[in-house]
């Protein structure tokens, strides 16, 4: 796993490996699991060379740094498993827009409610825009009325995490499931 720096030298990503190694002793782990003890970093390298496998630093920011002794790229491959792991459980969530007017029709405002459950559904947190034009600007109640009758047509559980406010050219609220 090399790459190139920018001054065009190379620099390696990842664990280090025998000599790559700078400290002199290591607490050294066995290739079976078994404590080994602090040895010195020649030693250690040279009882990974015997069974065939490498010295790996597994931990750099203790006192001594602790050592494996562990095929490479069996190493490598386990930390990829698991950072895919890790990947894998976090939950991502999306950010979805909505917008609606004021003036909308009832049907209208069912299409968009669709989108809105479906959203809700797998998940993602939905914002949903009023946008006003013009002279609806000047009657700022009764599009907030309009913005509050939507969320009450919601079937899904929600909750509100971004309350209703009033942002250039209309209202925005965002929600997500409970």
């Amino acid at each position: 796993m090399q790459n190139r720096n920018f001054r065009g030298g190379f620099f390696r990503r990842g664990p280090l490996a025998n000599e790559e190694i700078k400290a002199e002793e290591l607490r050294v782990i066995g290739d079976q699991g078994e404590n080994l003890g602090v040895i010195k970093k020649e030693e250690a390298i040279s009882l990974a060379k015997e069974k065939g496998l490498d010295l790996v630093l597994v931990s750099g920011e203790t006192n001594p740094q602790i050592a494996k002794i562990i095929s490479f790229d069996k190493y490598r491959y386990q930390l990829e498993k698991s950072e895919k792991e890790k990947r894998k459980k976090m939950k991502t969530s999306e950010l979805r827009g909505i917008r609606i007017t004021p003036r909308a029709a009832k049907n209208d405002l069912d299409v968009k409610m669709k989108k809105v459950v479906e959203f809700l559904e797998k998940g993602d947190k939905v914002e949903i825009q009023l946008f006003m034009r013009g002279r609806e600007k000047g009657n700022k109640d009764f599009a907030r009325n309009k913005l509050e009758e939507f969320l009450k047509m919601v079937p899904v559980e929600h909750k509100i995490t971004a309350p209703i406010k009033f942002a250039g050219r209309g209202f925005n609220v965002q929600i997500s499931k409970k």
